[in-house]
């Protein structure tokens, strides 16, 4: 039996990840949980951790892996696959997804690797398939997937090696996880900010500098959904 409080992590950690594709901040759980101290949501972990609900993965920032869910916040099952339509194929880089309840997991594009780091050359043909459980995906849009290169995003848990989901978008919000390009030439993923009329790309590693650039010079081309990592 889970407290409150420990559901409540619990249920705010599951949303993220499925939002976002990476775990909350600390300072993230601190407030969603209205805690004074980090202390707290250090208990609150260990607790779940010992429960068996989470596991902490080693050497890694903000790296909470979720093993199981409560009855209280388990989703019902998916039905079953419906047979595949005609009408429902991949098109353009991407796969577009016809009906979600009814897919369980679905082959995305792998369209090569994307600088978490100094922007590589930006990325245009796909080097393989992966699949990506459904629960991953929006039934709105197209999907494809990127192999992770690259340091700089490692607080938010993604590690050089990673695959990230991206969803196909021309527009951010500020504090987006972006596949932005730059200049037409150059891809990274990063954090998106947008201050004072210029675009800033974030890392997520002090090593890394924020880099500004303006509106023009820009072009977003995905927002990450999901993350998947092979041990």
């Amino acid at each position: 039996m889970l407290t409150k409080k420990q559901l409540d992590l619990l249920s705010f950690i599951h949303k993220r990840v499925q939002r976002d594709g990476v775990p909350p901040s600390f300072d993230e759980m601190k407030s969603a949980l209205d805690l004074r101290s980090k202390s707290g949501i250090h208990r609150l972990i260990t607790a779940l951790e010992e429960r068996g609900f989470i596991r902490r993965l080693p050497h890694r920032a903000r790296a909470i892996e979720i093993l199981r869910l409560p009855d209280a916040l388990a989703a019902p099952a998916a039905p079953a696959p419906a047979p595949a339509s005609p009408g429902h194929t991949a098109t353009g880089r991407g796969a577009t997804m016809p009906d979600m309840a009814a897919v369980h997991a679905l082959e995305l594009p792998v369209m090569g690797r994307i600088a978490a780091g100094v922007p590589i050359e930006a990325i245009s043909e796909v080097s393989h398939q992966i699949a990506v459980p459904g629960s991953m995906l929006s039934a709105a849009g197209s999907h494809f997937a990127l192999e992770v290169k690259g340091d700089s995003m490692i607080d938010l848990g993604i590690n050089d090696g990673d695959v990230v989901v991206i969803r196909e978008t021309e527009t951010a919000q500020n504090g987006d996880i972006v596949v932005a390009l730059v200049d037409e030439q150059e891809a990274t993923l990063k954090r998106f900010q947008r201050r004072d009329g210029l675009i800033e790309l974030e890392a997520a590693n002090p090593a890394y500098e924020t880099r500004r650039y303006s509106e023009d010079r820009v072009r977003i081309q995905g927002r990450l959904v999901g993350l998947i990592r092979s041990y």
